[in-house]
C-alpha cells in the first residue's frame, strides 16, 4: 500500500511544473508562438523553400506541442533564413565518374524565448541526403527536400524545446 502511494505522489510530483512530450519540456507560462516567414538566401534554391521550410516547421510545433499560433505577442519566435541548398558530386570512381550525389540544406535560425531570454539562440543547422548519380535530381528534389526538412524539423524542435 504504501509503495502505491509513493508512486502516485512521484507520479504527481514530475507531471506537475512542464509539459512533456516526446521528450521535450515546456514550461506553463509558455502558451504560444510565431514562426516568420523564413527567406531565401541561396540562389540555388527552388523559389518556394523558404515557404515550404516556413509551414513545415509551423506544423511541426503545431502537431506535437501544446502551443498555440499567435502572431501578435507569441512567448516564442522563430525568424532566418535559407542559407544553404548545395548539391556536390560524392563518391568518386574511376573514369571521371562519381556513384552519388549528395544535396545539403543549411538554415539559420533565430529563437526568441520572451518569458527567458536566457533560453534565446541563433544557430545554423544542416543536414543532406545522397542519392545515386544516374538519378534525374529535378525528378527526385522535392522528396529530397522533405525528408532533409524532416530531419532538419526534429533537430531544430528539439534544440527549442529541450532541456527546459
Amino acid at each position: 500500500m504504501k509503495s502505491i502511494i509513493l508512486l502516485f505522489f512521484l507520479t504527481l510530483f514530475l507531471s506537475v511544473g512542464c509539459y512533456s512530450f516526446k521528450g521535450i519540456a515546456i514550461p506553463p507560462d509558455v502558451n504560444s508562438y510565431f514562426i516568420e516567414n523564413f527567406q531565401n538566401s541561396a540562389p540555388q534554391a527552388p523559389g518556394d523553400i523558404n515557404q515550404r521550410f516556413s509551414e513545415a516547421l509551423r506544423a511541426k510545433i503545431r502537431n506535437e506541442s501544446r502551443l498555440v499560433y499567435n502572431e501578435q505577442t507569441p512567448d516564442i519566435e522563430f525568424a532566418g533564413s535559407i542559407t544553404g541548398f548545395r548539391l556536390t558530386p560524392e563518391a568518386p570512381q574511376a573514369g571521371n565518374t562519381v556513384a552519388l550525389n549528395k544535396l545539403e540544406i543549411t538554415v539559420s535560425i533565430n529563437f526568441t524565448n520572451k518569458k527567458d531570454e536566457t533560453k534565446s539562440w541563433k544557430k545554423t543547422f544542416s543536414f543532406f541526403r545522397t542519392f545515386e548519380s544516374d538519378k534525374d535530381f529535378i525528378s527526385i528534389q522535392d522528396q529530397l527536400i522533405s525528408e532533409i526538412f524532416k530531419q532538419l524539423m526534429e533537430n531544430i524542435f528539439n534544440e527549442a524545446f529541450a532541456g527546459w
